[in-house]
């Protein structure tokens, strides 16, 4: 494929590197580092001695911290991995907390890899940044409006750091971006308020609504982040497995009833609910069900060259086997 590495000793560093997928990041590249001469695994938590892998630096450190820029001196970091983000926050979290490590840890990380001298920056955003509206084109490109939901923490921070890597882009050309745009991650393993919704005893939907989810297999996810790593390429792709599964479809598979609720009956439920702990969803999020981004994946196929093993129908099938496998 074109693009390939033009070759030499270089130095990745993987923010998040304990997260779903950043560990199947590094433990792919331990395998094959190709390459790369070090391989510097940092996350917040540290990871026990029995879990680290052979040719990785693994080191502990939050994306908050100024200090960030003294790592990437001392192990000559040309190329950086930004993975570290807050998906699923934890009981005692803040939307201040939040913001501080999605948004202004993520400025801080491309202000140390700017003072440092790294020379590509490779970071996962999402199809959250579009926001979840009426009018979102169907299917999104990579050149539409990135609007995010001001009332939902995940897409808003989503959106401000894209927004944010864009003015990069033009006043630090220096710095090569290459940024992906995730549909719903799925894989044997992966848990998060989307594998909470198949979870229940029922599948809710919202009436007058698809609710289209367009799934990309974990290990596609993995694959694109290699291919990144081991190229010069960049810009912005959006990373989903072809087709789209809708909610009845999801229920359908799982052998489970499908209830489609009106928006304002769920709202009204969500809003009762929630404040007194029944529920993790508060009603802002019903437009999470109600309007579904359906990503298109044309140009990460035709210009990144990347084709996903999996379809969005062929993921949740994977899903489902590795489910039933406990």
């Amino acid at each position: 494929m074109a693009g390939e590495s033009t070759g030499g000793g270089r130095s990745l560093l993987i923010t998040g590197a304990s997260g779903y997928i950043g560990s199947q990041l590094v433990e792919a590249l331990a395998a094959e580092p190709g390459d790369l001469q070090q391989i510097v695994a940092m996350d917040v938590r540290e990871v026990p001695q029995a879990e680290r892998l052979e040719g990785v630096s693994y080191e502990t450190g939050d994306i908050r911290d100024e200090t960030l820029v003294d790592l990437l001196r001392r192990f000559g970091v040309d190329t950086l991995v930004h993975l570290a983000a807050i998906m699923t926050p934890g009981p005692g979290s803040s939307r201040e907390f939040e913001h501080s490590v999605d948004v202004l840890g993520t400025k801080n990380v491309l202000d140390c890899c700017l003072a440092a001298g790294v020379r590509k920056f490779i970071v996962t955003s999402s199809g959250a940044a579009y926001g979840y509206y009426a009018d979102n084109p169907v299917p999104l490109r990579e050149a539409d409006a990135l609007r995010g939901n001001p009332e939902f923490a995940y897409s808003d921070h989503k959106r401000l750091v894209e927004e944010m890597l864009e003015r990069y882009r033009k006043e630090h050309p220096e710095l090569a971006q290459l940024v992906f745009r995730p549909g719903a991650i799925l894989g044997e393993r992966v848990a998060n308020q989307i594998t909470a919704l198949f979870e229940k005893p029922f599948v809710l939907g919202v009436a007058g609504s698809e609710t289209p989810f367009t799934f990309i297999w974990d290990r596609d996810v993995v694959g694109c982040l290699l291919a990144g790593i081991r190229s010069d390429r960049v810009g912005i792709y959006n990373l989903a497995g072809d087709g789209r599964t809708p909610m009845r479809q999801v229920a359908d598979r799982l052998g489970k009833p499908y209830l489609p609720l009106p928006a304002w009956l769920l709202r009204g439920v969500l809003s009762v609910l929630h404040p007194v702990g029944l529920s993790r969803y508060g009603p802002e999020q019903v437009n999470f069900l109600r309007y579904r981004p359906v990503l298109d994946n044309t140009r990460l196929k035709r210009e990144f060259g990347y084709m996903p093993e999996l379809s969005s129908d062929e993921v949740f099938d994977y899903y489902l086997r590795a489910r039933a496998d406990g």
